[in-house]
């Protein structure tokens, strides 16, 4: 998996969420739309599809103000060229 997505994977240890801030901070985005709580019974695949939309899309400081997917489609261009 590594090498197909050119990219280091590491294990985080239990228990460590300083090891995990992306991810971390992935579930506060998350958060702001299925608060803490929300039964993920009543949430349909539409609305997290739109959710998954609105996250993929959304500028990120940590690469240089670029959208997730425009990153992630950029290198896949790039790996097929």
């Amino acid at each position: 998996m590594s090498k197909e997505l050119d990219a280091q994977v590491y294990f985080a240890h239990p228990y460590s969420s300083w090891e995990r801030g992306l991810n971390e901070n992935t579930n506060g985005l998350i958060r702001q739309y299925f608060p803490k709580g929300s039964s993920f019974e009543a949430i349909t695949d539409e609305q997290v599809e739109a959710v998954m939309h609105r996250l993929n899309h959304r500028p990120r400081k940590g690469l240089n103000y670029q959208t997730p997917h425009a990153v992630f489609f950029a290198q896949a261009e790039r790996k097929a060229a």
